[in-house]
């Protein structure tokens, strides 16, 4: 028992920061797109990335896996490719990214809504490039933001439970991940074994999130 739970958790983690990172490589520029861009169709845009708010998770993963089956031109696709994302782990990375997208994107281009247009303007005065600029000049500026929408999306990845269950299942070792566990553990009335799943979640979240906002709150000090 000991062991499925170190492997339940150590899955959970895994996804977390999986989706974590490929959360920060996309979330950047389309942050930085909605926050600085004028194109007609921004507003579609928005609307796309904040859907996962208010949209049901099983909702998502049901059209996630009509898009994995088999049955689907694109599940055909990936079938003939020889790759399976439905009921495996690398389905729940692209379930868990569509998902936790907006906690990641709406913290960042916030902060960076925020940045004056003047120092763009001083930092290609100075010959630097957008890329640089961008880069070396404004992300350490919006430090507190890429922070808050990288603890956001962890979390969120951590707990997220409906469109898990709908696209991965419970399979041991491959996608059940800790809120699956849980959600069975209680179907079987196997109390002590939930609580210690739950517990764990609890006190890693909190730990995480305590300590996320005392640096951001000593960061803010420092600049003050």
């Amino acid at each position: 028992m000991e062991a499925d739970f170190f492997q339940t958790m150590v899955l959970t983690f895994k996804l977390a920061s999986v989706t974590t990172l490929i959360l920060l490589l996309i979330g950047i520029p389309l942050a930085a797109y909605l926050a600085y861009g004028t194109v007609r169709f921004k507003s579609v845009v928005e609307t796309i990335v904040s859907m996962p708010l208010v949209l049901p998770p099983s909702v998502l993963g049901f059209y996630l896996l009509l898009a994995f089956s088999p049955a689907s031109a694109l599940g055909e696709f990936l079938t003939e490719q020889g790759i399976r994302l439905a009921f495996s782990f690398e389905g729940l990375v692209i379930g868990s990214v569509l998902f936790s997208l907006p906690f990641m994107v709406h913290p960042i281009q916030s902060a960076l809504s925020g940045v004056p247009r003047s120092v763009f303007e001083a930092s290609y005065t100075l010959g630097k490039s957008k890329l640089t600029t961008m880069t070396r000049v404004v992300l350490p500026m919006i430090r507190s933001g890429l922070i808050s929408g990288t603890v956001l999306a962890f979390a969120h990845t951590v707990g997220e439970f409906g469109v898990i269950l709908m696209i991965g299942g419970n399979i041991p070792g491959e996608t059940r991940v800790a809120s699956i566990a849980i959600y069975d553990e209680v179907e079987s009335l196997n109390y002590a074994m939930a609580h210690q799943y739950a517990l764990t979640l609890f006190a890693v979240t909190f730990a995480i999130l305590l300590l996320v906002y005392t640096l951001n709150k000593k960061s803010l000090g420092g600049i003050r």
